[in-house]
């Protein structure tokens, strides 16, 4: 930051920022702000009634390890300078002109949670689900259905990401396995009448290409209901896929493992979880009442350089159900440019651009900025949204000088226009106030917490003056 800004705020007032979105891209922002130079006063926006964003929402209920990514994020909104506002909607409660009336400068942080389009046929039959719409349900999202339609016994999965392994390891579980996790009645409910008993993983390339982590891989096979098969014909490397060994130990891990899997004799465990690479998938196949009634996939080889090409070859797999988790999609943001191809705000460095073909002082939105996936596109693992935020705080702050300062800064006087437009907005220490709710949910269970899903629920444990 340049001396010019940090004399500004000590001599003046604070820096406020607005941040819209509390997930981890967000509150990442917040700590990188904080930990400068500069006096700032911050307010984080949650279109959701709980803080956390994609840790609450998006990680799967049995991976308490990433889950545990929370406790240092707690330490971030701890702080004196920083307010969590949540149940606030973004676009509908509030605008980026009436942000500006409270805030020198804005941050959009709000992540991504559509999927992924795959333009394949059938693609829209009964029985083909997007991943981030089963997520969702399984992380007792309030804004989704309660119930999942869970008949199918063979399933399909399309895409070798981590994604891609927590749809299908949860397909692949019981619900009494799952049950000492954080779940909600309704989702146990439903994955103990879940019918699946195989589920089929599908790449287009080869084991060398898959994006696991090689920590995800493995815990597929510590469940022991859950049997891991790997076709030894598709362990099949070329120079690009030795290459990518060579230069990712992480591939290499990942290799080694399906390796094994590949060569080991198939044991008795019930349900059994399939992982298929060169099989690109061409086409959904339906029944005549419009329901999902087979996979058809194209064989693929390598060409050398670790992609791959079509051999002409089609298998057809006997599968009810299709989950494509095929990458996420972040979605358009009110009052900002959008690049709908890539899902992103377009921006350099994080400086939101006004319009691409503008030069010189138009060529940024003023005092406005994006970070996380919102910002590159969702890519990479959580850690990745610090360096994202570092970037784009080093830029605002360079930036702050230039400024127009907010009509009206001070702390109240958003917290006082809200009230005044009756939005029951929660707080941190209401995030306090509902972590202890859903703890002691779970307490005569043995479990650690049981999540609530109904928003007005969360909202009475949360804030319940405001009832």
């Amino acid at each position: 930051m340049t001396e010019h800004s940090a004399d500004r705020q000590s001599a003046d007032r604070p820096l406020r920022i607005a941040i819209v979105g509390a997930g981890p891209a967000g509150i990442y922002a917040a700590d990188a702000l904080m930990k400068s130079d500069a006096e700032v006063s911050i307010d984080l926006y949650e279109r959701m009634p709980a803080p956390f964003g994609l840790i609450r929402y998006g990680v799967a209920p049995d991976h308490p390890r990433i889950k545990g990514i929370v406790t240092a994020l707690h330490k971030v909104l701890d702080k004196p300078q920083v307010r969590l506002l949540g149940n606030i909607d973004y676009g509908t409660d509030i605008t980026l002109e009436e942000l500006r009336r409270f805030y020198d400068a804005v941050i959009f942080s709000t992540g991504a949670n559509a999927d992924r389009a795959l333009p394949i046929q059938g693609i829209d039959l009964d029985g083909s689900y997007g991943a981030a719409d089963f997520v969702s349900w399984y992380d007792g999202h309030p804004d989704v259905p309660r119930t999942w339609p869970l008949e199918a016994e063979k399933v399909a999965v399309l895409g070798v990401g981590n994604v891609a392994l927590d749809v299908a390891r949860v397909l692949a579980k019981t619900g009494d396995e799952l049950l000492p996790t954080e779940i909600p009645p309704n989702v146990y409910a439903g994955l103990r009448a879940n019918k699946a008993l195989e589920v089929h993983v599908f790449g287009r390339r080869g084991p060398a290409q898959a994006k696991f982590t090689p920590l995800e891989l493995r815990e597929l096979d510590h469940s022991p209901n859950i049997e891991v098969i790997v076709d030894p014909e598709d362990i099949d490397y070329d120079e690009g896929s030795e290459a990518t060994r060579r230069h990712s130990k992480q591939a290499d891990m990942v290799c080694n493992t399906l390796e094994q899997w590949a060569i080991r004799d198939v044991g008795a465990r019930p349900h059994k979880l399939f992982l298929h690479f060169f099989e690109s998938p061409a086409e959904i196949l339906g029944d005549e009442h419009g329901k999902v009634a087979g996979l058809r996939t194209e064989r693929t080889a390598l060409d050398g350089t670790g992609n791959v090409k079509g051999t002409g070859e089609f298998n057809t797999w006997d599968v009810q159900a299709v989950y494509r988790a095929v990458g996420y999609l972040s979605q358009n943001i009110a009052q900002l440019p959008f690049d709908e191809q890539a899902g992103t705000v377009p921006n350099e460095a994080g400086r939101v651009l006004a319009d691409e073909h503008a030069d010189g002082d138009g060529r940024y939105l003023p005092g406005t900025y994006v970070t996380g996936w919102i910002k590159r596109g969702p890519v990479g693992l959580i850690g990745h949204t610090k360096g994202d935020a570092n970037e784009t705080i080093a830029c605002l702050l360079d930036d702050a000088p230039t400024f127009t300062p907010a009509p009206e800064p001070e702390p109240d006087a958003v917290t006082g226009w809200l009230e005044s437009k009756g939005i029951p907005f929660t707080t941190w220490a209401g995030w306090y106030r509902l972590d202890a709710h859903e703890r002691a949910l779970g307490e005569p269970q043995g479990r650690e917490r049981v999540k609530v899903v109904e928003r007005d629920e969360m909202l009475a444990a949360s804030e319940p003056h405001k009832r």
